[in-house]
């Protein structure tokens, strides 16, 4: 009676436990008729069967009731998998016997005869059939050791990995992140998703932890397209890493990314509806760096110098470092936080110190390098020879400019003064996002600079030179250059005539030539009679020009 009393106890014990949210039989893994999920059995009642027997199970723990797929899976791949995953085995292939979508749901070992669940008879299309093709998904059957972690450089040391996050004899499996028996988490986690804590667990991506991926409270307004399709979280960083990625069946494997094209991951929130500035317009502008030209060119493993010319959104920026904040020139601010770059040196570096750096990937020499758009006397499109502070004349992008007397700066620019390139070159606009994205002007200037011979002068047309430089003191006789004035206003000579924007580099010019930015534009400038085409530096506010402008011959003409 006692023995009877106590095992009544137990039994009640067990099925009050049942009932609880943690119990598979409140979970889509009840396949049986009760079952609360919409794939089922339509007339079987024990639940554990569809895994489990107690007696003549297949030789796997834990006493499995389905048979091995047999199928050759098609396995994940990038060029940052540090891992060698092999062919799904141990507790990921027993998941895969029903998440393959490749043998019945009702075809078990213990059973001659597959159970009743017609209509449907293998795993429905959906999130939870991966197909034999897993290379949309989180790799799985792999070892996981300190090696690894050493290599990889951004994973945690095995030792390091705690509960409920584990790994199975040493390597990673399903079972690792998911609990068929419990779905306390959605998906059968064995931790939340919500700021990535799961994902945490084994990454420790570099400067991820005050990233603004990692820290953002912005939400989304409810505008199509929905950033956060596949998790219930409402602000970024509750997001977290699945902002960007899916870790099954995603759209933009490799890195299991929620999107191809590569951009579309970071539109779907940097287009108004999430973050603050809506940049994808700025990529819809005639002039921009055209990120939609490019799939799947960009690796991150590429080296800095860009050899395949492209330009991808994360060429320039690090999303799991790019934070908000501020920097004074040259170096870099939070948004392009831990990015590649090419140095002035021209060696290769990692992250990258200065802004400029960034810009040097593609703009410094490499094949495919955008000309430059005006014809010179000297001519040269690789910008870090343009910037080097060892040039006769160059913009201070690098360092302080060559020439300690330009009257015509205006507060707070000085000569010692160091600027950005995104100071001439960025998006247009009051209000528009920082960075080179997209702009109605030419060569992604941010303000109009127009370069067209026999342009009246306004205030407009050289927008851009004089957003740093007086106008009154350009045009005014007397003014920075006495004759300014005669060029730009009476002879609608454009400024482009005359001075190339970025610098001449000293491996082909000399600061008697080509002090003050002069190498003249070859379509509008030529010979003067006497068959020279230059400009001497005679010291401070002198010099002479040899050419033929306009008509009109110098040879020399003295200033």
């Amino acid at each position: 009676m006692k023995k009877q009393l106590f095992l009544s106890i137990i039994i009640v014990s067990h099925l009050n436990l049942l009932v609880y949210s943690q119990s598979i039989i409140n979970t889509v893994h009840n396949l049986s008729v009760s079952g609360p999920g919409t794939v089922k059995a339509n007339t079987e009642t024990e639940i554990c069967l569809f895994c489990h027997t107690p007696h003549n199970s297949r030789p796997v723990a834990p006493l499995w009731n389905r048979d091995d797929p047999g199928a050759t899976y098609i396995l994940y791949n990038s060029s940052t998998l540090q891992a060698l995953p092999g062919q799904p085995a141990g507790a990921s292939i027993l998941c895969l016997s029903c998440h393959d979508g490749t043998i019945a749901l009702g075809n078990i070992v213990s059973r001659p005869v597959d159970i009743d669940f017609s209509p449907i008879t293998t795993m429905p299309p959906g999130t939870s059939n991966l197909t034999t093709d897993l290379s949309n998904d989180h790799p799985v059957s792999f070892s996981y050791t300190s090696a690894l972690a050493t290599a990889d450089g951004q994973l945690k040391d095995p030792s390091s990995i705690t509960p409920p996050v584990s790994l199975i004899s040493g390597e990673l499996q399903c079972t690792s992140c998911h609990d068929p028996h419990k779905n306390i988490y959605t998906d059968f986690l064995v931790a939340t998703t919500q700021y990535s804590s799961i994902c945490n667990s084994c990454h420790q991506r570099t400067y991820w932890t005050a990233s603004t991926h990692s820290t953002s409270n912005l939400t989304w307004n409810g505008v199509s397209p929905d950033p956060w399709f596949h998790t219930p979280w409402t602000t970024v960083a509750q997001n977290a890493c699945e902002n960007c990625h899916n870790p099954h069946n995603s759209n933009g494997n490799p890195i299991l990314m929620n999107f191809q094209p590569e951009e579309n991951n970071c539109n779907d929130c940097h287009n108004g509806n999430a973050a603050s500035k809506n940049i994808s317009a700025q990529f819809a502008k005639t002039y921009r760096h055209n990120i939609t030209n490019y799939l799947q060119v960009h690796d991150p493993n590429e080296p800095p110098y860009v050899t395949s010319m492209h330009v991808e959104c994360t060429d320039c920026h690090n999303p799991h470092a790019s934070n908000n904040t501020t920097a004074t020139a040259p170096n870099v601010n939070g948004f392009l936080l831990g990015v590649k770059g090419v140095n002035q040196a021209g060696i290769e570096v990692y992250p990258a110190q200065y802004s400029y750096e960034i810009c040097y990937r593609c703009h410094a020499g490499s094949p495919g390098s955008p000309p430059s758009p005006t014809a010179r006397v000297i001519s040269q499109n690789n910008v870090r020879l343009e910037f080097a502070t060892s040039n006769p004349s160059h913009h201070a992008v690098v360092g302080p400019g060559a020439n300690p007397n330009v009257p015509s700066l205006i507060a707070p620019y000085t000569t010692s003064s160091i600027i950005y390139c995104t100071d001439c070159h960025a998006s247009d606009g009051t209000g528009s996002p920082k960075g080179p994205h997209g702009s109605i002007y030419p060569r992604i200037l941010k303000r109009q600079y127009i370069t067209a011979d026999n342009t009246n002068e306004s205030a407009n047309a050289y927008a851009l030179c004089y957003s740093c430089h007086s106008r009154s003191a350009i045009i005014t006789e007397g003014g920075s250059f006495y004759y300014h004035k005669k060029h730009i206003i009476d002879e609608k000579t454009p400024c482009n005539a005359c001075h190339d924007p970025h610098g001449i580099s000293h491996t082909q010019g000399n600061s008697t030539n080509n002090s003050n930015l002069i190498n003249f534009w070859t379509s509008i400038v030529t010979n003067s009679s006497g068959g020279q085409l230059k400009f001497e530096d005679q010291g401070l506010y002198h010099g002479r020009c040899y050419l033929t402008c306009h008509g009109e011959n110098h040879n020399p003409l003295s200033y």
